[in-house]
């Protein structure tokens, strides 16, 4: 007889309960599916703290594309989750998950931060969905199968991805030995095994709880305050010429690109919110995570095209002022400046800087111009929807263009104290500015 070429060879093998002595039920499997998503949620949570403190843009948007393909994870284990019996209807993240992920949080530097997370706990979620193929039956649970085998594929690629960038340190060494001690705690791939932690374990974050850094981290790239101004011997970026019908269109395409790139700083502090959040439904996190993608391939966009026009993004400065400021302001202001004052405020300017393009007849820069746009769009649905959520995590009970009103008056308070802080790292001869720019894009 020839087996279905869809069995796996150990199928017969791997139809075992989770749970000794009794054939595998559809309790079991739902809460096994409940536990992935959970760790799924804890990661979202909590990875997205790296964040703003690595320091490589590479790394940074390989982290949003994590984050993100873990939401989709979680999302789909949610859902198929609650057509089974014995899921669950709340979307809690159980304290025993929690405090683990909270303990990946602290580790001494950047090197041993992203050592925890791809060394110890993505490995243990990899584990744990491998666990479940091993336990589920190939044909009965074939909705959830078909799924986690791609997510363990996934699991398997965000290692190779992030592989180059682990640095192998003493504390890093160290810090991976003490997280792994703490998996204990969780019992096992199926939640059942008793812990075996020392009962005099020292849990460092309940000594040292996580705090934002108070500016985030460019590693080796120049900085400064702001890319925008109305001198262009000053930053590459001037507004006026921006919408001056006599710029020359080669001058924007330059110029919105850098914009683009700079969107790296929504990546940092929008990244601030996830943890700050934590009792937030599962979808605010889902479409917060879409939304750190999105504008990861958006500053994706400029750091791709600027080397293609001629220039070298190591002569190009990252300005820091929003970061800087917005930190100080709670997450739900935070979210609010994002969605409700920077994003809609940018619709007219790059609506009238895609028309300017168009007459460049390049089809790369049409193209990611309008997918910008249409994301940004997708952002401020996201804020009118969500930002109520937040505000009330924040007990904010008020009208939301009253709070609106409110968090405007702040930031400009928050930027006279925290704003212009960052000086040049460049100086004018060796950074873009826009007067260079146009010598460079528009020979005499």
């Amino acid at each position: 007889m020839v087996a279905h070429p869809s069995k796996p060879a150990s199928a017969s093998a791997s139809f075992s309960s989770p749970r000794r002595g009794r054939t595998v039920v559809v309790k079991d499997m739902a809460r096994l599916l409940r536990r992935l998503f959970e760790l799924e949620r804890a990661f979202i949570a909590s990875a997205t703290t790296l964040i703003p403190r690595v320091g490589e843009p590479e790394l940074k948007y390989l982290l949003c594309q994590h984050v993100w393909e873990s939401a989709s994870h979680a999302r789909f284990l949610r859902e198929r989750g609650r057509e089974l019996s014995g899921f669950g209807s709340n979307e809690t993240i159980r304290p025993d998950i929690l405090r683990v992920f909270n303990e990946a949080n602290v580790g001494p530097d950047v090197d041993a931060l992203l050592a925890g997370f791809y060394r110890v706990l993505k490995p243990y979620i990899l584990s744990c969905y491998k666990h479940y193929l091993e336990a589920t039956h190939h044909l009965a649970d074939w909705p959830s199968r078909r799924l986690v085998e791609e997510f363990v594929s996934d699991e398997e690629r965000h290692a190779t991805e992030v592989s180059g960038w682990l640095n192998a340190t003493t504390p890093s060494d160290i810090w991976t030995e003490h997280l792994s001690s703490t998996l204990t705690t969780l019992g096992g791939l199926d939640g059942t095994a008793p812990s075996t932690l020392d009962p005099d374990f020292a849990w460092t974050h309940e000594t040292m709880p996580y705090q934002h850094p108070l500016t985030c981290n460019r590693g080796d790239y120049p900085v400064c305050s702001s890319v925008f101004s109305a001198d262009p011997t000053e930053t590459p970026i001037v507004r006026d010429w921006l919408m001056d019908p006599s710029t020359d269109a080669r001058v924007i395409r330059v110029m919105i690109y850098v914009w683009l790139m700079m969107e790296l700083d929504a990546v940092d502090y929008l990244a601030t919110v996830f943890v700050e959040t934590p009792d937030a439904p599962f979808d605010l996190h889902h479409d917060l995570a879409r939304h750190l993608w999105d504008e990861s391939r958006h500053s994706q966009f400029g750091f791709r095209q600027l080397p293609n026009l001629g220039f070298d993004l190591k002569t190009i400065e990252h300005s820091l002022d929003l970061y800087n400021i917005l930190i100080h302001m709670p997450p739900a202001e935070r979210y609010a400046m994002m969605t409700m004052e920077f994003e809609v405020g940018s619709f007219s300017t790059k609506a009238h800087i895609m028309d300017r393009i168009r007459e460049l007849n390049d089809f790369e820069a049409d193209t990611l111009l309008a997918f910008d746009r249409n994301d940004e769009q997708n952002h401020v649905r996201y804020g009118h929807h969500w930002l109520p959520t937040i505000m009330k995590l924040n007990g904010h009970e008020e009208p939301v263009d009253e709070f609106i009103a409110m968090t405007k008056a702040n930031f400009a308070k928050m930027a006279e104290l925290h704003g212009n802080k960052t000086p040049h790292s460049l100086s004018p001869e060796q950074r873009p500015t826009a007067e260079k720019i146009l010598a460079a894009v528009v020979p005499a």
